[in-house]
Formats: C-alpha cells, sequence, structure tokens
C-alpha cells in the first residue's frame, strides 16, 4: 500500500498507487446479501460477509448504487445522493461499514451517478412546477416541442432502454408543455452540466463521502454528462436496447473531459482516492482521452467482457485495451462480468464447459498488468439465470420493450451462501429474485469446502497475484504457442498459457504456480489455463 490505509497523505512517488493493480469486488448489494428478512440485500448483511471478502482476498470494494431512490432503475435513479436509501441500511451503518471494511484493509468505493437524477429529487419537482425558462428548469435538459402543437419531441433520439429519449408533461395549469431528455428511464431524467448549479452539486456529494472515508467512485455514464450543441437528430436510429455506438450524438461529446477535469480537481485533494469511469467507448484515441493523467484515474475496458472463448479475439482484446492506455500512461481495466452484462459461465457456453471456462479465462484476466473487478458470484461460477418468471422481472428494459426484451435481471440473482434449499441463506424472507434450486451445489459453504471450487482457484489466483514478483512489471509479451492456444510473458517473469483447444496440450518448461485445471504429465488439458515460473 502507498498511503495510509483509510486516507490521508500522499503516496511516495516511486511507489505506485493502490489502484493501479487492485483486484476490486462488485457488489450489488440487493442480491448479496440480506440482514432483515426483508429478501433485498443491504447494508447490514454486506457489513456481516466482510469476513468472507477478507478471505477471498480481495484488495477494494465496489458498491453499486445505495443513496435514497424510488428505484425505477435498481437505485441508478437517485432522489438524494447525500443520503442511504433506508431498504439498504442508514448513514451510520454506512460509516460502520468503511471503517469495518478499512480495519480489514479493504477499501471502500461507490457508484455515482451524475448523468441523470431521479424524476422525485427535490430538483425535478421543482422544475415541473416552474414555468418554462426558469432556473429551475436549467438545471435538466427541457425543450419545447416539434411541431405547430409542440407534440413530437424536440429530436429523434431514442432512450437506450427503449422508446423515445424524451416524456412531454403537462404544465401547472394543465395543458400539454415541453419535452425533457432522458437518455434512459423516464424517471431518469438528464441534467445539464452546461449549468455550474449541477457541477457544484456534485461536488457538494463527491465531498460528503470522501470526508466520510470513501476511497473512491466508480462514475456511472462517465461518457453521456455532456450534450451536443443544438441536441441534432440522430443519423441513424438504433432502437436496439442497451445500444450505442462511437458515432452517437447522445454521448462521448467532447466537452465532458472538461467535466471530468472539473472531477479530477476535486479527487486530487483527496490523494488516497479513485475515480473509475464507467465509459463505452470503442475508439482507442477517444478512449484514452478519458485516463489522461488530469481526468479519471481508471476507466472500465469491455472488451474482454464482450469476447468470444477464442484465442485470436481474446488476444485483440487484450492488446486493444492495452493500446488504449499505454498512450497515455493510464493502467488498463479488466472485468468479465458485471451488473449489465451476461455472466461469463453461460456466454462460454454454459454447463461443465462454460464452468472450465470461466476459470480458465479468470486466471487469464488476474494475470494481466492492471486493476480487476470482479462482479459477485463470479467467483462462485454463478451462470445467468435466463428462465426467470415473466412476473418477477424488475429491469426496466422489461416493461420500455413491450415485454420483448427480458433484460439484465438474469445476471443480479442474490448469492447462494449456505444450506440445501433456496434461498440459501442470502434471507430469512422471499427474495427479491427467485434464486434457483440447482445452486445448492454452487453455495458459498459447499465451495470453501472443496479445494478445487471456483471459489478456491479465485482466493489461490487472487494470493498469488499479490505476493508473487513475477506479477510485477507494466506491460507484457505474447509467447510461441501452439494453434488454438494462447501464452504471455509478465516482465516479472509470470508465464500464463491459454489452452482454448478440445485436447490437451504440453506445457512449456518451467514450474507450474497455479492451473485451472489438473494437470497430469505436464499436459494442460483442454479449455484451462496454467500460471508457470
Amino acid at each position: 500500500m502507498t498511503d495510509t490505509f483509510a486516507g490521508g497523505g500522499a503516496a511516495p512517488e516511486q511507489v505506485a498507487p493502490w489502484w493501479r493493480s487492485a483486484v476490486f469486488y462488485q457488489v450489488y448489494p440487493r442480491s448479496f446479501a440480506d440482514s432483515n428478512g426483508d429478501g433485498v440485500g443491504d447494508l447490514g448483511g454486506l457489513r456481516d460477509k466482510l469476513g468472507y471478502l477478507e478471505l477471498l482476498g480481495v484488495d477494494a470494494l465496489w458498491i453499486c448504487p445505495i443513496m435514497r431512490s424510488p428505484m425505477a432503475d435498481g437505485g441508478y435513479d437517485v432522489s438524494d445522493p447525500r443520503d442511504i436509501d433506508p431498504l439498504f441500511g442508514s448513514l451510520e451503518l454506512m460509516d460502520e461499514l468503511i471503517a469495518e471494511a478499512h480495519d480489514r484493509r479493504m477499501r471502500v468505493t461507490m457508484d455515482l451517478v451524475p448523468n441523470h437524477s431521479s424524476d422525485q429529487h427535490p430538483w425535478f419537482q421543482a422544475a415541473l412546477a416552474a414555468g418554462p425558462g426558469s432556473p429551475e428548469r436549467a438545471r435538466y435538459l427541457f425543450r419545447d416541442g416539434r411541431g405547430p402543437d409542440g407534440g413530437a419531441p424536440p429530436n429523434n433520439w431514442p432512450s437506450i432502454f427503449g422508446g423515445p429519449a424524451w416524456t412531454r408533461i403537462r404544465e401547472a395549469d394543465g395543458r400539454p408543455g415541453q419535452w425533457y431528455l432522458h437518455l434512459f428511464a423516464p424517471e431518469q431524467p438528464d441534467l445539464n452540466w452546461e449549468n455550474p448549479e449541477v457541477a457544484a452539486d456534485f461536488e457538494q456529494t463527491m465531498r460528503f463521502w470522501l470526508q466520510r472515508g470513501v476511497d473512491g467512485f466508480r462514475i456511472d455514464v462517465a461518457h453521456g454528462m455532456a450534450k451536443p450543441p443544438g441536441l441534432p437528430d440522430m443519423e441513424t436510429v438504433d432502437t436496439r436496447m442497451l445500444a450505442h455506438e462511437d458515432s452517437d450524438p447522445r454521448f462521448n461529446n467532447p466537452g465532458v473531459h472538461r467535466i471530468h477535469r472539473g472531477i479530477r480537481r476535486i479527487m486530487d485533494e483527496y490523494p488516497h482516492a479513485v475515480a473509475i469511469g464507467e465509459v463505452w467507448v470503442n475508439d482507442n484515441n477517444r478512449f484514452g482521452e478519458y485516463v489522461r493523467p488530469d481526468e479519471l484515474h481508471l476507466a472500465f475496458n469491455f472488451r474482454l467482457a464482450e469476447t468470444p472463448f477464442a484465442p485470436d479475439s481474446i488476444r485483440a482484446a487484450v492488446d486493444n485495451s492495452l493500446r488504449a492506455v499505454t498512450m497515455v500512461g493510464a493502467s488498463p481495466t479488466w472485468t468479465l462480468s458485471n451488473h449489465d452484462i451476461a455472466r461469463e459461465v453461460t456466454r462460454y457456453g454454459g454447463g461443465a464447459v462454460g464452468q472450465a471456462r470461466a476459470r480458465a479465462m479468470m486466471m487469464l484476466e488476474m494475470a494481466l498488468p492492471g486493476a480487476v473487478f470482479v462482479y459477485n458470484g463470479a467467483e462462485l461460477g454463478l451462470p445467468n439465470v435466463d428462465d426467470l418468471p415473466d412476473e418477477v422481472l424488475q429491469d426496466p428494459a422489461w416493461a420500455r420493450s413491450g415485454h420483448v426484451e427480458r433484460g439484465r435481471d438474469g445476471c443480479r440473482v442474490p448469492l447462494p451462501w449456505e444450506g440445501e434449499r433456496s434461498p440459501f441463506g442470502f434471507t430469512t424472507g422471499r427474495p427479491w429474485l427467485p434464486i434457483p434450486a440447482q445452486w445448492a451445489q454452487l453455495t458459498v459453504e459447499r465451495q470453501l469446502e472443496r479445494l478445487d471450487s471456483m471459489l478456491s482457484l479465485y482466493r489461490m489466483a487472487i494470493e498469488l497475484r499479490a505476493v508473487r514478483p513475477e506479477f510485477a512489471g507494466p506491460g507484457l509479451e505474447w509467447y510461441g504457442s501452439p494453434p488454438g492456444c494462447l501464452a504471455f510473458r509478465r516482465a516479472g517473469g509470470l508465464l500464463c498459457v491459454l489452452n482454448a483447444t478440445d485436447s490437451p496440450i504440453v506445457l512449456p518448461a518451467g514450474e507450474v504456480l497455479l492451473s485451472s485445471a489438473p494437470i497430469t504429465a505436464r499436459k494442460l488439458p483442454a479449455n484451462s489455463t496454467a500460471w508457470l515460473v
């Protein structure tokens, strides 16, 4: 570690900041652990399980939204960014969680949502009550509609969750009025970052949490806060759910970098803390702009999570991710899944093959330089649950698509902790999403008893990554390998070998440090990875 653990003084220049190579554990709070029996995970449940996370060996937590919210989008619709929603606990409980995590030598980062607020936020309620052209409406993106009666949306933008990105309001006198922009659900009106009040309020929010001991933030939709002048129509309207490209005018506008430079000036007053951006940008040059020395510390690169289990594709994703940050001197980030992406076991084929490939890819990911993000449940090898009953689905994409797109609930099913019957110790009540009965084989309790479990493999990989000098150095060198395989060497001497074929391969010379499957006669089985030194 490079500084006092709970925050404070600057790190020695010769030692890299803690976040450059940290293993972050993403906690989706409502699905992690429930302490009060209401079926929804909470901060009390997370605090109760800190010993488990310490045992896993992670360096930091990333806690998804826990601020006050009507929960139209799982907490990403925030009505008060400087308070804890009672569904999850209280500020006092958050303070206790931060203190105990620090005692266990784990950092705590949390989600912040700057692109939009809840429609129940006092600001938006005031904007509805005020008239067109008022200071209250200037905090959001209200516009007159098109057409003689203003009955058409101001432009042709679709919402990421389906349907138009505009909703028309009724004015105080009952007449049809202006439209407001919401790139996501109607309950999530976009804030106007051209308004200095918005930046000032976000600064207040950042300081509020940093002064409580939080070690940084994951910034939601970090590529979306700046909108193009005049809000022009899209040339090609892409109505696919959760989709956008680099040419999409709704995102990645140049003005966003001024916003991030302002955020970074605040973060630099807290040298222990980190700002991590959710940045869906494909072009390497444009992606790299977000992690220049005066902007974000880290940015999520999702290429590995979007890559099939094929060595050429994996190598291309790794090379691309490294190039995107090396040109600006930043650190890469790696993840195989999160709360918006189907779980890797399912993406890699499901069943025994999906499990084997997920084990192999985890080891490849952990061998790469940079920071790693583990989504809760990945360490248990949980698959996606794609057969949830229609009546339990809660993702706004389900309703907004007219019950066509099932949304992201399948990767958000609560974790199984112990016992033989669902809900496996997650709650004493009824879980907010049902937990499959077959997950009895995947509980934390059962996997801790087996050295060959996914959980045990994660624990060993994280420990070796933390203590072995062979993982040192910022880059890697590709190593000759048979067709269908992949190998690279780290500057510190670690050799990582992935066998993506259907048959065993003979390993090169070296001591096997760890493997994702048993090795016999120096042969690495199909769909597996080995580390050698």
